[in-house]
């Protein structure tokens, strides 16, 4: 316990140094703009990161809450999107007749840019809810089955003909083999996944929504210089809520798949 303490310290250390630069540099990038280059409009172009902090704290309930509707939408699709991905990569692992009548479709349909598929969606189906979760699911789909295939057929040769010396029955050797080696692959395919959910809910906000991140984003992008803390606190909390998706995968994948080696500190303590 004590030895993943320690290694959790050493990781977290060099991520708040560069966070804490970062900040230090931009703080002051944004006082040389105004002050000592003049360039007009400045804080809309780098804004004081205290101002952008007191802003979201200000309005941190309606930040909250609108961010809650974006994630909550984008959340439901994501696991409509992964569930429909697996499902395919274990067909098209099964039979590879489904898989040359499915994946060319399956890549195509990821040939359409997302920023004009989004407001045709919207305007089929009129409803910002339903949109979110159609296009959040799109966005989810096509990394999850790719990542998922790779996985299931990742699984060594020796390991088949061993369950298949003990008269291993299909299901079983999928339950027991195959499933347990495409995790790593379904993860990987998850975490690239699940923050592109987040910003296909707001790309869908951004079409005309009533509630949602995107919506505050845009309404604070059209007043101008006046408002621009506030759509700053409204990107950041975007990239937060990404950020969060991606973190929320992260948490699952090491309870699902401990024996993964990165799980593992020096010493072989978990």
């Amino acid at each position: 316990m004590r030895a993943g303490t320690l290694f959790m310290r050493h990781r977290l250390v060099p991520v708040l140094v560069w966070v804490a630069v970062i900040l230090v540099l931009w703080e002051a990038g944004s006082w040389a703009l105004l002050n000592l280059a003049g360039v007009p409009l400045a804080q809309s172009k780098l804004p004081y990161v205290h101002a952008i902090v007191t802003t979201s704290v200000q309005y941190s309930g309606t930040l909250l809450k609108e961010g809650s509707a974006t994630f909550g939408n984008a959340a439901i699709g994501f696991i409509i999107g992964a569930a429909a991905g697996v499902l395919l990569a274990i067909l098209m692992s099964v039979s590879r007749w489904i898989e040359r009548l499915t994946f060319p479709y399956a890549i195509a349909s990821q040939m359409i840019p997302i920023l004009g598929l989004a407001p045709i969606i919207y305007g089929i189906v009129r409803d910002e809810y339903i949109s979110r979760i159609i296009i959040s699911g799109y966005i989810t789909f096509f990394p999850v089955a790719l990542n998922m295939l790779r996985g299931l057929r990742s699984v060594e040769p020796s390991a088949l003909e061993l369950m298949y010396s003990y008269a291993a029955k299909p299901w079983s050797v999928y339950w027991k083999l195959r499933l347990p080696a495409a995790l790593p692959s379904l993860f990987s395919g998850l975490k690239i996944a699940a923050p592109l959910a987040v910003t296909g809910a707001i790309l869908v906000e951004l079409m005309g929504a009533q509630h949602g991140i995107g919506v505050i984003m845009l309404r604070n992008l059209y007043y101008g210089p006046s408002h621009v803390y506030m759509f700053w606190s409204t990107v950041i909390v975007g990239a937060l809520l990404g950020i969060l998706s991606y973190w929320v995968i992260s948490l699952i994948e090491r309870l699902a798949s401990p024996w993964q080696p990165e799980f593992r500190t020096r010493g072989g303590e978990r």
